[in-house]
């Protein structure tokens, strides 16, 4: 078991998690601007969902760099999937 980099993973987890509650209160809200900027934030957290996976995978096999590379990755889905939840309608 390699903890830190669980923990590295869990807390990239926790920050997808959070993006998707953002995007759903937005979308339940009506306040996303439009629908192709849904379909693009859903992009967006998709891939991240799925790095995320990947990153555990990598975690488990003790891969440092593989990890801190997913985990990058993330970050920048998340903020981007969050810059366009708060995106205001025109």
């Amino acid at each position: 078991p390699h903890p830190e980099h669980a923990q590295a993973v869990h807390e990239a987890e926790h920050s997808v998690d959070q993006a998707w509650e953002l995007y759903h209160r937005a979308a339940l809200g009506g306040t996303i601007a439009s629908p192709a900027l849904q379909v693009v934030i859903e992009e967006h957290l998709d891939e991240a969902r799925t790095l995320v996976t990947e990153a555990q995978e990598a975690a488990e096999l003790g891969d440092k760099r593989q990890v801190q590379r997913l985990v990058s990755q993330i970050k920048i889905h998340n903020s981007h999937a969050i810059e366009g939840s708060k995106e205001d309608k025109k």
